[in-house]
């Protein structure tokens, strides 16, 4: 390869996804890789008798913010475990609302019984305002999305406990 098709293939791996290309011919191999952002995971906190002071520097944003987001979350008495727990989601890409318009009451509140074809949030999108139904039977047990906020396709809306 020469130089120019290699400035070529950095500038295609730059505007993709692609973390890390190999390629070889009779010339030689050439391998790119975009460089790393600094990613942050957090899979489980460190004990503080282990974290050295660059660390616990570097994690405690983290950990604060977890921590603050905690207890921000209202407690249900009596809260159903969530692995048995189902997800409404979105469809679409638009606005939710609870309801139907600024003086009528939400659709479903926390505690509301739901069963398959019940209207449960209105998501505009493209000014026009489409039903979405509940496809399954049980409880709401959390809504997770605020009133006129815009929302994602996919994007969980409520919890529902069977």
């Amino acid at each position: 390869m020469d130089l120019k098709q290699i400035h070529e293939l950095i500038k295609i791996i730059n505007k993709s996804n692609i973390g890390e290309i190999s390629i070889e011919d009779k010339d030689g191999k050439v391998t790119i890789k975009q460089k790393e952002e600094q990613v942050v995971t957090v899979a489980a906190p460190t004990p503080p008798a282990q974290v050295y002071n660059l660390a616990s520097q570097l994690s405690a944003p983290i950990q604060t913010q977890a921590q603050a987001a905690a207890p921000a979350t209202p407690s249900i008495p009596a809260a159903p475990k969530a692995d048995n727990l189902i997800t409404i989601k979105s469809p679409m890409i638009g606005t939710f609302y609870r309801k139907s318009a600024p003086d009528k009451p939400p659709f479903v509140e926390v505690g509301t019984e739901v069963s398959p074809g019940k209207v449960v949030c209105i998501i505009e999108a493209m000014k026009l305002f489409n039903e979405i139904e509940c496809d399954v039977k049980g409880r709401i047990v959390k809504v997770l999305v605020d009133d006129a906020s815009p929302v994602e396709y996919d994007q969980p809306l409520f919890l529902v406990e069977p």
